[in-house]
């Protein structure tokens, strides 16, 4: 599992928007003030029933993005860009990422797979995800039209106030991994939410090491129609396929 998801997860999830809805104005009928506990959990409260709301009527997502793989131990950056999408079919999450630079790629999620089609050696390598198929979704719709209090059965999850991102008062999330398994991989995830559009403009993985991967996004689009031919890799009658084992 957790091969298979350092190999695909941050190209698959980077995760990335959570489609909610503007929070409701909070108010204050009683005379006395209620503790910053209360105050953090009603407006968690607030930030996950607009995560059901918006899960509810999620359909598609698209927005450009940034994708920062930090090593501690060599103090590098290692960046991508390009466009991400997000669809709903039925029951099942699709993702397919278009990633422009630094070289051609392209990453699709679908049916269970997730595809990673490189055109400058003709390659696509294929990860099945078997009988982890529904935890690696649970991870892909953390941003993409997941239920909000879905998250608190795998994470414990704080509202930790705002923080200006790119000129965007988004509502801070901090989600720590039940699981051990998970925590193996990523001790924390942090969500950055605009209330104001319903959703979130960066999203970061941290690990153990120290290293971490840090998404960001720009030119989101929500429930907009997508062609099918987003969700179909363009290869050739040259491209081959490997099946990596494990």
């Amino acid at each position: 599992m957790k091969r298979f998801l350092t190999v695909t997860l941050f190209a698959a999830l980077a995760v990335s928007f959570v489609v909610a809805q503007t929070p409701a104005p909070s108010t204050r009928t009683q005379a006395a003030k209620a503790s910053p506990g209360q105050e953090n959990s009603a407006d968690l409260e607030r930030v996950l029933n607009d995560m059901d709301k918006a899960a509810a009527s999620f359909r598609t997502a698209q927005a450009d993005f940034v994708w920062d793989q930090f090593s501690k131990v060599v103090n590098d950056h290692d960046l991508q860009k390009g466009t991400v999408y997000y669809r709903r079919l039925s029951k099942e999450v699709q993702m397919a990422a278009d990633i422009t630079d630094p070289s051609k790629k392209y990453v699709l999620f679908s049916g269970g797979k997730v595809d990673v089609y490189q055109p400058d050696i003709e390659q696509v390598t294929e990860y099945n995800a078997g009988k982890n198929k529904a935890e690696f979704e649970s991870f892909l719709v953390l941003g993409f039209g997941g239920s909000g209090h879905d998250l608190q059965k795998s994470f414990d999850v704080r509202f930790s106030g705002n923080e200006n991102i790119n000129g965007v008062n988004a509502a801070k999330l901090e989600l720590a991994p039940k699981a051990a398994r998970v925590r193996n991989m990523f001790s924390q995830i942090i969500l950055w939410i605009d209330p104001a559009r319903g959703i979130s403009v960066q999203q970061q993985f941290l690990e153990p090491s120290g290293d971490y991967r840090l998404a960001k996004y720009s030119n989101i689009k929500v429930n907009e129609k997508l062609s099918d031919s987003v969700f179909k890799l363009k290869t050739t009658g040259k491209t081959k396929i490997v099946r990596p084992q494990g």
